[in-house]
């Protein structure tokens, strides 16, 4: 999902949630529902276009792009008990105005507005966009706005989205603010503050690897589906412990009964069609097996010549 606070029109990411004639929700919200609302096949705007997000990433069909570089992160370093949000659709991390990325093959200064979650109970079932279609526990999106110049017109890349794959790992003290939040933000269009203060480098992985990512040109994955955001999917996942992870989906709710437990606030994959998925050009694909799998053959051989 891609929610923006700031300046954009009212479709999708400008507000706390997009602005639609219906109401939208996730299928897992269509079943338990006493309301109509509108899940992922009839989602409105552009939902039903051709150049839609999330997608599958098969690596092996990447392309290299060595104008990918690194990123220049401003302002991720700096610390805030920043505020975090139910939205009714996933939780929200406001990031106010001090917070930008220039680099990376973009064309010019992003600044952040917010970044938000998407996650499942079910460890493989979490992302939205997946690798060679396998999907994750989680993904964070960091969501940024294209700054104005004298004259600023709509763009295929007026957003720019990166994004975070989570698996299961140890327990990451550096998100553990984010996750004790979530009691206090149980219900829907409720907030909070952050008991301890953390930066946007507390939650990623380690800066080096943010040099190894995937480009595509997409949409937002919330009606309405605007076809303008420019996505880097960064190939190293960030690590949580199980439980930081299902407290997700056990802590916050799609209703103000609590009766619908925030779970697979996930956008299906979406038809790549005609488009390229470009890789930066430092790393390479991402392996399509497992390591073990890759060196068994070489592992093999090396035993039979020690026993001749």
């Amino acid at each position: 999902m891609l929610i923006l606070l700031a300046s954009l029109p009212p479709p999708t990411e400008s507000l706390p949630f997009p602005i639609s004639s219906s109401h939208w929700c996730y299928q897992i919200q269509l079943k338990p529902s006493n309301y109509t609302c509108l899940g992922p096949d009839e989602w409105e705007g552009s939902c039903q276009n051709s150049r839609q997000s999330p997608v599958n990433i098969v690596t092996a069909k990447t392309q290299l792009d060595p104008n990918l570089g690194r990123f220049s992160f401003s302002g991720y370093d700096r610390k805030h008990q920043w505020v975090v949000e139910n939205n009714g659709h996933t939780v929200m991390v406001s990031l106010g105005d001090e917070v930008s990325i220039t680099g990376g093959g973009l064309s010019t200064r992003y600044r952040a507005k917010q970044l938000h979650l998407h996650w499942s109970k079910a460890m493989d079932r979490g992302s939205e966009h997946t690798f060679n279609g396998e999907r994750f526990a989680m993904e964070m999106h960091i969501v940024h706005e294209k700054e104005k110049g004298p004259s600023r017109n709509t763009s295929e890349d007026e957003i720019a989205v990166l994004a975070f794959m989570v698996e299961v790992g140890s327990n990451n003290v550096n998100f553990q603010p984010l996750v004790e939040a979530l009691s206090d933000i149980r219900r829907p269009n409720t907030n909070t503050t952050m008991k301890r203060s953390i930066s946007l480098f507390d939650l990623l992985p380690e800066e080096e690897s943010l040099r190894h990512y995937f480009r595509y040109l997409g949409s937002l994955t919330t009606p309405t589906c605007d076809e303008k955001v420019v996505w880097t999917v960064f190939q190293e996942p960030i690590q949580l412990h199980r439980d930081q992870i299902l407290a997700f989906s056990q802590k916050l709710f799609y209703d103000h009964d609590q009766s619908v437990n925030m779970t697979d606030n996930v956008r299906p994959v979406q038809s790549l069609g005609q488009r390229q998925v470009f890789r930066s050009g430092a790393p390479g694909p991402l392996l399509s097996q497992p390591l073990p799998t890759l060196l068994a053959p070489a592992l093999a051989c090396l035993t039979v010549g020690f026993l001749r």
